[in-house]
């Protein structure tokens, strides 16, 4: 039997958080609240909490269902109803768990949408998706954003001017008729210095994996500290809060040498550093990081906790330009990145976290993250030199996950990158 899973303060805390927005989602319907659903990838956080509106992630959803070994039902169900195998996971689990009732992964159910909200991102699917609720919810408000390309790897005024136009002329208005709230931008400026203040916080906490050994496991642990950035705290003061509790946690740890808090317990000896690409695979979740920590490898970065923004390159909402910030956010989310501006990106983190290894894991439904992987692992490792590995599971489908095969990708690698290491020291030494 496998020991109870250890957890930091953090973690506990932020499930305090979430349970509380899944009771407030519960007695919507009570209270009066509209509800918004909306995707974390280009997610207008701090627009939803300006009209006092509660969001639903389903993605969100998802992820947490396979987490409590829930997804596997909820996509056969889905299936059951015309939805190919084909599919992204994480709609057939969404669906399946709609078809079901709608019972949320904490159990409680989570109410229609008064308002479908797709500020389109990069993934295809998600607009399929939303046409998908738009047919069982005939009576949800459809805003659609359609979001510049960053084709060219850059943001020009007038793809920015595009977007604020939508926002002024499509979003604020159908948002103040539902919520019956009138638009106050000094509120959303409010709202928008708290997302800063959360990202400048969330950076510096991503930031300390430059330590020896490194505190965090900045892709296992760092799905958990993206958590209330990317599911409706953004622009709050309890996220400000959180990041501030973690970041001293962390720090703590820094001070004390240590290294990063497992669900095996604390790793005691940091062998590999490594850059991942890719979601993680939820419905094995501690399985899967249990072959990283039985390597000794951590994880220094990762693009998967960039999907929501990435901050870590600089950007930051600016309360000063509201709906332009709003906009630029869109542009430049991880999804909306061309390939190029991908491989620049993950190089860039390879070389300021002094990372051993680059590893891919390929998703089997989700495009956005697959299309282009391996010509992006062949550059970076052509251009930099370094240990490439090449994993392949699934998002939420538990038929997707297979330990053996991944286990013994990876214990290849690791070989390689040994192979590397006792190279390197034999050069350093002639």
């Amino acid at each position: 039997m496998p020991q109870e899973a250890q957890k930091e303060k953090s973690m506990i805390l932020q499930k305090e958080m979430i349970n509380g927005l899944f009771d407030e989602l519960e007695k919507a319907k009570e209270t009066g609240k509209k509800v918004c659903y909306t995707f974390v990838p280009g997610n207008l956080s701090e627009l939803i909490r300006t009209f006092d509106m509660l969001p639903v992630y389903p993605e969100i959803n998802a992820l947490q269902s396979a987490m409590r070994k829930k997804s596997g039902a909820y996509i056969k169900e889905a299936e059951k109803n015309a939805h190919s195998e084909d599919v992204c996971t994480y709609v057939k689990c969404d669906v399946g768990m709609m078809l079901k009732g709608n019972i949320g992964p904490t159990g409680q159910k989570i109410p229609e949408p008064d308002i479908l909200l797709l500020s389109y991102t990069g993934c295809f699917t998600f607009m399929k998706w939303f046409e998908t609720l738009k047919r069982e919810y005939p009576n949800a408000e459809v805003i659609m954003l359609h979001t510049p390309y960053q084709e060219n790897g850059e943001i020009r005024p007038e793809m920015t001017e595009y977007m604020v136009k939508q926002l002024r002329e499509e979003a604020i208005p159908k948002m103040e008729k539902i919520s019956g709230v009138k638009f106050d931008e000094e509120k959303l400026k409010k709202h928008l210095k708290l997302a800063k203040e959360a990202q400048d916080w969330i950076t510096k906490i991503f930031e300390t994996t430059k330590h020896r050994p490194s505190p965090i496991d900045a892709y296992f642990a760092g799905v958990y500290y993206i958590g209330p950035i990317n599911i409706g705290f953004r622009g709050t003061q309890e996220a400000v809060d959180y990041y501030k509790e973690l970041y001293s946690e962390i720090q703590e740890r820094i001070d004390l040498g240590l290294g990063p808090i497992t669900p095996e317990g604390e790793m005691k000896e940091e062998k590999y550093r490594l850059v991942v690409e890719g979601p993680p695979n939820w419905t094995s979740f501690r399985e899967f990081w249990k072959i990283f920590y039985d390597m000794g490898a951590v994880i220094v970065a990762s693009s998967y906790t960039k999907v929501g923004g990435v901050y870590d390159m600089g950007w930051r909402h600016d309360p000063e330009r509201p709906l332009e910030s709003l906009a630029e956010y869109c542009m430049n989310c991880y999804t909306n990145l061309n390939i190029p501006q991908r491989i620049d990106l993950l190089s860039k983190c390879i070389q300021d976290y002094h990372a051993d290894g680059y590893v891919t894991n390929s998703i089997k439904s989700c495009n956005s993250f697959s299309a282009g992987q391996l010509g992006m692992m062949r550059e970076i490792e052509d251009r930099l030199e370094i240990p490439v590995g090449f994993i392949e599971s699934d998002l939420v489908d538990p038929r997707y996950f297979s330990y053996s095969n991944i286990k013994n990708r990876l214990e290849s690698f690791f070989q390689m990158l040994e192979q590397r290491k006792i190279i390197t020291a034999t050069e350093e030494v002639v």
